[in-house]
């Protein structure tokens, strides 16, 4: 039903509601999760926090920097649209007035686009996991022999990076980790 898009954030929000009455707190903050990325919302994020903050979960900040970020990804997809809609009208007025438009004009619209290129690469949201099981193992590389760091908690979050074979690269505390796929549900 996610997949297919027929599931609303209120939906959502009302699952992750019988799941923390029920105690059971990681498939809450899933739901959550789920409800923030379709519907970014500081109130959401709020119960996130305070749902993480009973029961000592790593990955969740509630300072400015993510009030900020959850402001940027409501508005992401519109602004989007408005600089893309902008830099298509601006390259067929420019296409058009080939003779009249000088370089100046044409260094101004290069500008421009890599304006959007960076609002593309550095504003989109990033892409999150929650633990699934206790003592999961986040180790230094993607084998089952290298160092093992620490044991994360069912529902701590965490930054995913990349994917390699069976192993998920995520950052954990400022540092690259490895996690298994299995152990960590991705919040689509």
């Amino acid at each position: 039903m996610w997949q297919q898009r027929q599931v609303s954030p209120r939906a959502l929000l009302r699952m992750a509601y019988v799941q923390e009455g029920l105690g059971h707190y990681p498939a809450a903050l899933y739901y959550l999760h789920m409800a923030q990325a379709q519907q970014p919302r500081q109130a959401t994020w709020q119960k996130i926090t305070e749902i993480a903050h009973n029961h000592r979960l790593t990955g969740y900040s509630s300072t400015w920097r993510q009030s900020l970020r959850i402001t940027l990804q409501r508005y992401y997809y519109r602004g989007l649209q408005l600089l893309l809609l902008g830099a298509v009208a601006v390259g067929i007025l420019l296409l058009v007035r080939r003779s009249a438009a000088g370089g100046a004009w044409w260094l101004s619209y290069a500008l421009y686009l890599g304006l959007v290129g960076l609002y593309l690469n550095l504003l989109r949201p990033e892409r999150v996991g929650l633990v699934a099981r206790a003592h999961a193992a986040l180790m230094t590389g993607p084998s089952a022999g290298a160092t093992w760091l620490t044991t994360a908690t069912a529902g701590d979050r965490l930054v995913v990076q990349g994917q390699q074979d069976i192993w998920y690269r995520v950052s954990w505390r400022g540092r690259n980790a490895y996690i298994r796929r299995n152990d960590l549900l991705l919040v689509p």
